[in-house]
């Protein structure tokens, strides 16, 4: 019985010792993971709005139409 006890505290010991640990490396490593995250969502953002500007420029941009090929006379004043 006192096996288990043992094995039971080691256990507890080593989920508790990688939890600290953990939380230890992302508080040290918390600026660079902000600026990962950063730029990850620039650059998300920059691809979204890069994708959707050819389809808003040419709904936004009228048609030009083919010049005349034959005109007619002057005008007169």
């Amino acid at each position: 019985m006192q096996k288990l006890i043992n094995t039971l505290a080691l256990l507890s010991f080593i989920g508790t010792a990688g939890i600290i640990g953990g939380g230890v490396y992302v508080y040290l490593q918390k600026d660079s993971i902000i600026d990962g995250v950063k730029k990850q969502v620039t650059d998300a953002a920059v691809e979204g709005v890069t994708n959707a500007l050819p389809g808003l420029l040419d709904s936004a941009m009228p048609e030009i139409p083919e010049p005349p090929k034959v005109t007619g006379g002057a005008v007169p004043f």
